[in-house]
């Protein structure tokens, strides 16, 4: 039995922090954790992505701090943080940070980052494509040390999750470094996008089992969940947006998820 085989079926909730008051999004976490979905991911944007740009929105890693105390079973992280907006050293500490607060339930989520409005309006350098991966391979390296030199070191080895399926870079530095890979594609793309994950891996010393496939199920329903399952997806990952954050499809990934791991 492969790694991937042997993992059971997990349901992560992205919270856009978008368009609801904080007290909202806070009773919603503990919504999502009483369900017993396994992760909530919220993202790292400085604006909401769809509805009204200008609508109400919170900060990622500030709220991730809070979600960490309020919590006491539910795993938590960004899906993604963006390497761009802060010195790698400091995102390794606060990621160190995080993991204490929530007595080892961190996922590290990263990425390159693209949401231009966000550079632009807080002061970052939008660069190219190319010149964020590399900015982020650079910093996975620089993480990685600082996590073997904070004292006190992380709970745990923080897993870490790596956002984008670009096959030239991204899937190299994801080869190199994460323990959870996240995708937004269908079936098809799916399989192909392995193919080349499992190339990367191979050229880089590394089981391409060790990584867990994650795909994000928004506009799926549970049924459809089974030839992603058949590709080696394992964490299925549903995202709700504010005001209301609609909890329906969360159980029934939930009850999905349960049938697949008796």
């Amino acid at each position: 039995m492969t790694a991937s085989t042997a993992r059971p079926v997990r349901i992560g909730v992205q919270l856009a922090p978008q368009h609801a008051s904080y007290s909202k999004i806070r009773d919603t976490v503990a919504e999502v954790e009483a369900l017993g979905a396994d992760i909530a991911f919220n993202w790292d944007h400085f604006f909401p992505l769809n509805g009204d740009p200008d609508g109400l929105h919170f900060e990622s890693w500030t709220m991730l701090a809070a979600w960490a105390e309020q919590t006491s079973t539910i795993q938590i992280g960004a899906l993604v943080n963006c390497n761009s907006y802060r010195n790698a050293d400091l995102q390794a500490d606060m990621a160190r940070t995080i993991d204490h607060i929530s007595n080892g339930r961190f996922i590290f989520g990263t990425g390159s980052g693209w949401f231009q409005r966000d550079f632009d309006e807080y002061g970052y350098e939008f660069g190219t494509a190319g010149s964020r991966l590399d900015a982020l391979a650079a910093s996975m390296d620089r993480i990685e040390s600082r996590w073997s030199k904070l004292h006190p070191a992380p709970v745990r080895d923080i897993p870490v999750l790596i956002g984008g399926g670009g096959e030239q870079k991204t899937l190299r530095i994801v080869a190199q470094h994460a323990d959870i890979w996240p995708s937004f594609s269908n079936p098809q793309v799916l399989e192909h996008k392995l193919g080349v994950l499992g190339s990367w891996c191979d050229r880089v010393g590394r089981d391409r089992d060790e990584i867990e496939i994650s795909t994000e199920v928004r506009r799926r329903t549970p049924e459809q969940g089974d030839e992603l399952y058949d590709l080696g997806t394992r964490l299925f990952t549903v995202g709700i947006s504010g005001p209301d954050y609609d909890l329906a499809p969360v159980r029934d990934w939930l009850a999905w998820r349960d049938s697949r791991n008796t």
